[in-house]
């Protein structure tokens, strides 16, 4: 990035469904032991979406955060890309309904994303490329789901909805990007196949060749590009399928418990997909301070990371963060219902 181009965050917004179910409620629906379940996976409940939420609705939620931070008129926002895996319809875009709902410009580039759970960070990635380019005054990068799980399957425990919105531009920004990269292969951990309700896994694949091979290999590679360390950042952002891998993957790389804390969503909301890692990142920008510099590392199945260099400048001191709700405040705002009202809420129960 130019020096006299700083490239960054400029507003940013999350939404959480206030539905919850526990773990435990999950496990005896099933036989399975509740404390088996709740300690191999380090996830004590979960979100979920009612009957009326989905992408579309978290992704408008978010993206109305985003702006009521800020003094952005949408009209300047020349972007929107929304990546999910769990858009609500096959054919017929997502970003359409968030620009439309928010006021944006039809003078607007739309996509829609799709890399299992990094394609939120790789809409972030577009945008600050559009916004170097001179093509948009302000992108907007969304990531959300209302991730899927075959009853029974040990996805169902995390299996979550949630989303963030990123405004991303070079002028008032709140957290400049200093460098961002990638890491992709071919790796068959997770899919689902076109017309399929649910998704599968390899599980042999989930560990090693994928979740820690591709987080370790591009934080590194960033890192070893900017010419830090692990003890340069205030805080660590990776991506979280359940409680223990972001935990693990941190001390691999030689990050601290309390670098990675405040970031750490899923034991009370759950996988919430491609709003994972962005929703960890809105939950550090919740209380970040000028100065303090955040390593972002998303992973999505299929297999690939994008890591984010980040640095909190000094002008989030002159946002009204209360503006929209904070990501504490959205989990703690919940509901909990039972396992049959979650099989209703989740579709479980059709037929055909």
């Amino acid at each position: 990035m130019a020096k006299n181009n700083v490239i960054g965050i400029v507003s940013y917004g999350a939404h959480v469904p206030r539905y919850r179910i526990k773990s435990s409620d999950i496990a005896r629906a099933w036989g399975k032991d509740p404390d088996t379940i709740i300690n191999g996976l380090g996830i004590n409940e979960k979100s979920v979406p009612s009957i009326d939420q989905d992408v579309a609705t978290i992704s408008v939620e978010a993206a109305r955060a985003a702006l009521a931070r800020c003094d952005i008129d949408p009209q300047d926002i020349d972007a929107i890309y929304v990546g999910s895996e769990s858009h609500p319809y096959a054919v017929k875009p997502t970003g359409t309904i968030v620009g439309e709902a928010i006021g944006a410009t039809p003078d607007l580039k739309v996509a829609d994303y799709e890399f299992a759970c990094k394609a939120g960070t790789a809409a972030i990635q577009s945008c600050m490329a559009l916004v170097k380019a001179d093509m948009a005054k302000y992108g907007m990068a969304i990531g959300s789901d209302t991730s899927q799980a075959a009853p029974g399957d040990a996805l169902e425990y995390a299996a979550s909805a949630g989303g963030a919105a990123f405004i991303i531009g070079n002028k008032n920004v709140i957290a400049s990007i200093n460098y961002t990269c990638s890491f992709t292969t071919d790796t068959p951990d997770f899919w689902r196949r076109e017309g399929r309700k649910y998704p599968s896994h390899g599980g042999r694949f989930t560990g090693e060749p994928a979740y820690f091979k591709h987080i370790v290999s591009c934080t590194k590679n960033l890192m070893n590009h900017v010419g830090t360390k692990p003890e340069d950042y205030n805080y660590a952002i990776f991506h979280q399928p359940n409680g223990k891998f972001p935990v693990r993957v941190a001390k691999m790389l030689g990050f601290s418990p309390e670098q990675v804390k405040q970031g750490l969503l899923c034991p009370f909301i759950g996988n919430t997909y491609s709003g994972a890692s962005m929703l960890g990142l809105a939950s550090v920008l919740d209380i970040a301070k000028p100065g303090d510099r955040i390593m972002v590392t998303s992973y999505g199945s299929g297999a690939g990371s994008d890591s984010f260099d980040i640095t909190v400048t000094e002008k989030i001191d002159k946002m009204n963060r209360e503006k929209a709700p904070l990501v504490s405040q959205l989990i703690q705002d919940k509901e909990y219902i039972d396992y049959a009202t979650y099989a209703k809420f989740r579709d479980l129960l059709y037929w055909e």
